[in-house]
């Protein structure tokens, strides 16, 4: 008789949070985009472990469904990381990951789990004041030339056959973005650290001050564009590091 085999796990990281971390920084993938989008940034911060989520529908993951909500990805996010909330953990996002990350900390405080020490939220207007951003607004062609954009940021080449599939992500994740809504919104589980960019032409940095409404609130203004924490600029981990109560020690060159 043939063994039937075990179905296979999704994978949520590329590389399994370690053992040894002070804390975990669990970085939530662009709109778009997968978990490799982090890959220029270091492996740990002090002694803060840079951990990037892979989400369903993407990369080594792109074979199943993507997720239908900001909500419902919110709920199979608190599954995946209740085993690694062992520690104190925060949660990075950029654009609408933000919103998840907002949404996830949420559901963990209703959960009874472990909650975040601290959420960083990027380039992202309060939840109860979106949706919000030109990208909500393109076309199906203005958003495919953004991914042409993006995966040139990221740097990739954007091959036809690669842009297909990233703009297909990239709808899903504007539709799931267009529907999401919260009147009034629930406050904030733990503090947040509220990062504009300076040459954000996307979503300006005078428009985050309103998450500042949600309860402890810190405002950081970072020199750069929409994509600049693509790189992982020293100011971006210098927030990382002082907002958690870590010494980091600039990285050379």
């Amino acid at each position: 008789m043939t063994a039937t085999r075990a179905p296979r796990r999704p994978r949520w990281f590329l590389r399994e949070p370690s053992p040894d971390a002070g804390v975990r920084l669990f970085c939530l993938p662009y709109s778009g985009c997968g978990a490799s989008m982090y890959r220029q940034w270091p492996a740990t911060v002090a002694d803060i472990e840079i951990c990037p989520v892979q989400l369903p529908g993407r990369e080594n993951r792109m074979r199943e469904e993507p997720f239908s909500s900001f909500g419902s990805l919110a709920e199979m996010l608190c599954d995946a990381l209740a085993p690694h909330l062992d520690r104190p953990f925060a949660f990075f996002g950029h654009c609408s990951s933000a919103l998840v990350a907002y949404e996830t900390a949420l559901r963990l405080q209703r959960r009874g789990l472990p909650v975040p020490a601290r959420l960083f939220v990027s380039s992202q207007v309060a939840p109860h004041k979106g949706p919000h951003g030109r990208f909500l607004e393109m076309s199906e062609d203005e958003l495919r030339a953004e991914v042409v954009t993006l995966i040139t940021a990221l740097g990739g080449v954007p091959r036809p056959d690669m842009v297909d599939l990233s703009l297909e992500v990239l709808l899903s994740d504007v539709d799931a973005h267009k529907a999401y809504g919260v009147s009034p919104p629930e406050p904030l589980p733990c503090p947040a650290s509220v990062l504009g960019w300076d040459e954000d032409v996307e979503v300006p940095h005078e428009l985050l001050h309103d998450w500042a409404e949600l309860g402890e609130t810190t405002f950081r203004l970072l020199h750069g564009p929409h994509y600049g924490f693509i790189g992982g600029p020293e100011a971006l981990l210098r927030a990382f590091a002082t907002d958690l109560g870590r010494t980091h020690q600039p990285q050379a060159g």
